[in-house]
């Protein structure tokens, strides 16, 4: 991930991550700190510089960070900060560029006056964003610093591939949802663009979606990029959520918050997740939304006014938590002319192996109402634990419907040994429908520019496994981010066995068991497990069952993504090893197998 010199260039409107090497330990000179009673602070900042440094201490409860200016009584910013308290994780620099030539306050609550936080405060001028985490992946996408989850808003244009992102600046757990903004070229390389949408009076910016339009429906300009998110509101009565949109003309880079926000509202609990997409036959936009356990479908002519046309999801697959991030694409049959409708659905918890997870449905779509041609099947996007809120581009070029998720799970994703950042994306995967008997189901490939991205490559000649075979070097860099591609011959095995390792034994176990037409994937000794329960796990996939297997491996620091098959069954498990994986162990019971091929490559 490369970072643009954003803050440099004074387009920084979001905190950054600055972790403590090289900070002078007490408050500086330059401002003056004032306790009051119950945790109320006042920090008076006798000079401005362009970022004020907070400690952050990731499992402290949060204290209340407001900007005041000039004393107005209506806050300037307002973020909720986990201030040192006992040690400092990391620093938070609070971007003031705009207030350089005021009198500037920060109003702190509910922090103690004994908390390290008020000694190791400091104003400076720059930060330094070099990458200082071990597991941080080479070639998946990540937030430059702070928190991610659900991808957002994602849409193509003018040769641009555009990623939004749930996103807290101001540390490396969730809160404080922003739209986060990277774009990329060939879905591989990412630049960080800062924050495209922030909170308001509405709420805090939960998931949503971008459309180009094209014919100015909306009329805010031909080809505007508009965006469509949930406004999540916490009161004393509970939280609220609505439906709000923004328009960008200038390729998604800023946006304008639409004056008649909210534009949905309901007395629903849970109502979330726009999914916005326009339905050429009927000439009409179409927006998605997951209401509780079941999935609302919506009309508009113009994207400012909206009709409830139908509701999904009744009886149907897995009800195991709250429906969430909703997408509705029409892919191609392979190996015919036919397409088909196929809803996405993420929920959580629920997922097969417990915690969040992606299920879809197969069947026709009318412009109003989806129909599921199987009712009583349950179909997995991914087989692992760490692939959730998976939605698609909009515009994407060629026709083709590109794929993209979340690499983690709420079960522990807050807690994930990551200090500077947390959560990656997986791999862009494109999404095509095969048919297997009288069942359609959906192919997810790795997206072609991912063999672009091939450098080095290293090939194995071929072998055969009858016990154990063992490689000791798989790859010479040892950065531990590559790609292993195998063709294996079953030559009467019941197991086809191997593991990827390092030198300290810590290994992830993988093998195809041919009797019960599985594929297995044991990350319980891969490293790094305890900071869970719920992290050592065992994942299965079912596969069909062939005398020649096919499966690419991709292995980034801290994940590993499993395509078996051309994409048939896939499952995306993270992994936290000391070193990087460095060796593959082959074993085999009966008659044994053969690797008749087994390249690797550098992806870069």
């Amino acid at each position: 991930m490369k970072c643009n010199d954003l803050f440099a260039s004074g387009k920084a409107l979001c905190l950054g991550v600055f972790l403590c090497t090289g900070l002078v330990a007490g408050a500086q000179g330059n401002l003056q700190i004032r306790h009051l009673a119950n945790e109320q602070n006042i920090v008076v900042l006798d000079s401005v510089k362009k970022f004020l440094h907070l400690p952050v201490q990731d499992d402290a409860p949060e204290g209340k960070v407001n900007v005041v200016i000039n004393n107005k009584g209506q806050f300037a910013q307002s973020m909720n900060v986990r201030l040192a308290r006992e040690r400092i994780d990391s620093y938070v620099p609070l971007d003031l560029s705009a207030y350089v030539d005021q009198n500037v306050s920060i109003d702190i609550a509910g922090m103690p006056s004994s908390s390290l936080c008020w000694k190791e405060l400091k104003m400076s001028d720059s930060f330094d964003m070099t990458n200082k985490e071990m597991f941080r992946p080479v070639y998946h996408h990540t937030p430059v610093y702070g928190w991610m989850n659900d991808p957002n808003g994602m849409f193509y244009k003018d040769g641009v591939y555009h990623l939004y992102f749930q996103y807290n600046p101001y540390g490396s757990v969730w809160g404080n949802m922003h739209w986060g903004h990277s774009t990329s070229t060939d879905l591989m390389h990412w630049n960080f663009e800062g924050c495209a949408i922030v909170p308001d009076a509405w709420g805090a910016i939960f998931s949503g979606s971008c459309v180009v339009d094209h014919n100015n429906t909306a009329g805010f300009g031909k080809g505007a990029v508009v965006a469509f998110y949930t406004s999540a509101k916490a009161t004393p009565w509970g939280d609220v959520q609505s439906q709000s949109m923004a328009y960008s003309l200038d390729n998604g880079k800023t946006f304008t918050k639409y004056e008649g926000n909210p534009i949905l509202t309901s007395s629903e609990k849970d109502f979330r997740d726009p999914k916005v997409f326009w339905y050429a036959p009927g000439k009409h936009w179409v927006m998605m939304l997951a209401v509780g356990q079941h999935m609302e479908i919506y009309s508009s002519v113009n994207l400012k006014e909206w009709k409830k046309e139908s509701e999904f999801g009744a009886m149907q697959g897995a009800h195991g938590g709250v429906w969430e991030c909703p997408d509705l694409v029409e892919i191609p049959v392979e190996g015919t002319r036919e397409k088909k409708w196929v809803l996405i659905c993420n929920l959580n918890p629920g997922g097969p192996f417990g915690g969040s997870a992606a299920q879809y449905f197969v069947g026709s779509f009318d412009g109003k109402k989806f129909v599921n041609e199987s009712p009583t099947q349950t179909k997995w996007m991914d087989w692992g634990k760490d692939n959730y809120a998976t939605v698609t581009w909009n515009n994407a070029p060629d026709g083709r419907c590109i794929a993209l998720g979340w690499m983690s799970n709420w079960q522990y994703a807050n807690n994930v040994p990551t200090r500077q950042y947390r959560s990656a994306n997986t791999l862009a995967r494109d999404l095509t429908l095969y048919r297997e008997g009288q069942e359609l189901y959906l192919k997810s490939t790795p997206s072609s520019e991912v063999k672009k991205a091939r450098g080095k490559k290293v090939s194995i000649p071929s072998f055969k496994v009858s016990e154990k075979h063992e490689m000791v070097n798989l790859f010479e860099e040892k950065q531990g981010a590559y790609e292993v591609e195998i063709v294996i011959q079953n030559a009467g095995a019941s197991k086809i066995a191997f593991c990827l390792l390092n030198d300290k034994g810590e290994k992830v176990s993988m093998y195809y068991d041919l009797n019960r037409k599985q594929f297995v994937m044991d990350r319980s000794e891969s490293g790094k497990v305890d900071f869970s329960k719920d992290f050592p796990a065992v994942t299965v996939a079912p596969v069909n069952v062939d005398k020649e297997l096919t499966l690419r491996l991709f292995v980034d620091r801290s994940s590993i993504e499993a395509f078996g098959e051309d994409g048939k069954f896939v499952m995306t498990n993270l992994v936290f090893p000391s070193q990087p994986y460095v060796k593959m162990c082959f074993e085999a019971d009966k008659n044994g197998y053969a690797v008749k091929s087994l390249n690797v490559y550098k992806l870069q």
